[in-house]
């Protein structure tokens, strides 16, 4: 199972309405605040349509709200307690008297649904993550005030009212839930159940309905997407949906630039699939594959079925068949067991992969997962001295293979202004994934982009994770 591609994110979600004070029309209000991973944004986007289907006016403060749902993440100790600082944040609200009602929902719900209700009477409702479609029974307090099932099936498709909460030119799509992989410092199975994937015919739908309504970018999001389309009918069978043949299909699909992957298993990355990377010109040449380590002896005790040669040959294999290819990761610090002579490993792994992006988080001893269990612990000390140790060299390799853009002309989708100066725009190219990599900041010359656009810019400059550029003139794509 992956790990975190980056820090958990709070986005508070909403529609914002005019005026400072509560609306005075007899619909009530609602705001979400959303938390975690870009798939428990797509499960708040689907809770945000059916929360407007049925009426309810949708704002962006908290503070005009009849009702509050905060969607949680459960998946390590600091998202944890993101969640329930969000929460006792939110329930202040209620107790001002602005708010009548807080839903709490998702990943930490799932985990902890009794004690979170014997320890927070101030929230009047508790779903887990196969409750989406069942949000606005609990917001009208029509349901036990607990409800949470312990193997979740929840699976969104096409014909969900999903409502986007990012700028359209950029969606997620979830093309499965769930996993069977038996990772033993995970607790997402526990969490979101047995992988099942959607019908093929199903995404291709929410993508052509997406791209009609002016989305270029679209991240497909799944615990395991190599993994997708296994558990369907014909799937373990030669000619059963494949994520590679999802790709080809969705690659036709007019308006649409990049097709991006989040997030693959390094055993289930198949040359098929990086032959569609490298051939189809609108999947992007960008792969986030959490490799979690190279020590055989951690990557025994972590349950990844492989060893520390399939990760050097999937490296080597995808840079050779998909040129120019952005390979993004994250590593696990501190796993019970990880010596200092397996972290050297690591450590030296890193220094020679030269990875375009990677994210190292600490270890995180999660109740429910077989690594809690596991003797040989690391210090928490011990465990950052080597999260910091691997990011300080990262960081040089991404500012010496960031510099090596100066002078090319290179593709970048405009985002809006940027937070820097009135008198520049921010984008990403094709090698930045939104929230989690680094930005280009354009210069305007001769011609003013539209946010949403797709741009030729050419490079001036870098820093670390960054691109300073100069707007040469629209793309042009079908």
């Amino acid at each position: 199972m992956p790990a975190p591609t980056s820090q958990t994110n709070s986005v508070d979600i909403g529609s914002p309405a005019p005026g400072a004070h509560r609306a005075t029309g007899e619909r009530k209000t609602v705001h979400f605040v959303s938390l975690g991973c870009p798939k428990n944004r797509v499960d708040t986007e689907v809770m945000l349509g059916h929360t407007s289907d049925a009426g309810y006016e949708l704002v962006t403060d908290p503070e005009r709200a009849d009702v509050i749902v905060v969607n949680t993440c459960g998946f390590i100790g600091e998202a944890k307690q993101e969640s329930v600082d969000a929460i006792l944040e939110m329930a202040k609200f209620k107790e001002a008297g602005s708010c009548q009602r807080l839903v709490v929902t998702g990943c930490l719900s799932q985990r902890y649904p009794k004690e979170l209700a014997d320890e927070m009477p101030e929230v009047d409702h508790f779903l887990g993550t196969d409750e989406v479609d069942q949000i606005t029974q609990a917001i009208s307090a029509s349901e036990r005030r607990v409800q949470v099932v312990e193997k979740p099936r929840f699976l969104y498709d096409d014909l969900a009212p999903r409502r986007p909460s990012m700028a359209t030119h950029t969606a997620y799509v979830k093309i499965a839930e769930g996993c069977d992989r038996p990772c033993a410092f995970c607790i997402i199975p526990k969490l979101r159940g047995p992988q099942r994937s959607r019908a093929p015919e199903s995404v291709l739908r929410e993508v052509q309905s997406l791209a009609a309504a002016g989305t270029k970018e679209i991240c497909l999001v799944a615990q395991d997407l190599t993994t997708y389309g296994e558990d369907l009918p014909d799937g373990k069978t030669p000619h059963g949906p494949r994520l590679a043949t999802l790709l080809k299909s969705l690659a036709q699909v007019p308006g649409i630039r990049w097709i991006r992957l989040h997030y693959a298993y390094p055993t289930a990355v198949t040359d098929e699939l990086l032959e569609v990377m490298a051939s189809e010109p609108r999947v992007a040449k960008y792969l986030d594959v959490p490799l979690q380590h190279v020590d055989d002896g951690v990557l025994k005790s972590m349950r990844r079925g492989h060893t520390s040669k399939v990760v050097f040959d999937l490296v080597e294999r995808a840079r050779r068949k998909v040129p120019g290819l952005t390979l993004r990761t994250t590593f696990i610090v501190g796993h019970p067991g990880e010596t200092d002579e397996s972290f050297e490993k690591l450590f030296e792994f890193v220094k020679n992969a030269d990875l375009d992006r990677v994210g190292v988080f600490p270890y995180s001893k999660e109740d429910g997962t077989v690594s809690a269990l596991l003797p040989l612990r690391v210090t928490k000390k011990d465990s950052d001295s080597r999260r910091r140790k691997l990011m300080r060299m990262q960081r040089e390799i991404s500012k010496r293979k960031m510099a090596t853009f100066k002078g090319q002309e290179i593709e970048v989708l405009v985002e809006g202004p940027s937070e820097e100066s009135e008198y520049v725009l921010k984008g990403r190219h094709e090698g930045q994934a939104p929230e989690i990599d680094g930005q280009v900041f354009l210069t305007i010359e001769d011609y003013q982009p539209r946010t949403g656009e797709l741009v030729r810019a050419l490079v001036t400059g870098s820093a670390e994770y960054d691109l300073a550029a100069t707007v040469l003139g629209p793309v042009a794509y079908t």
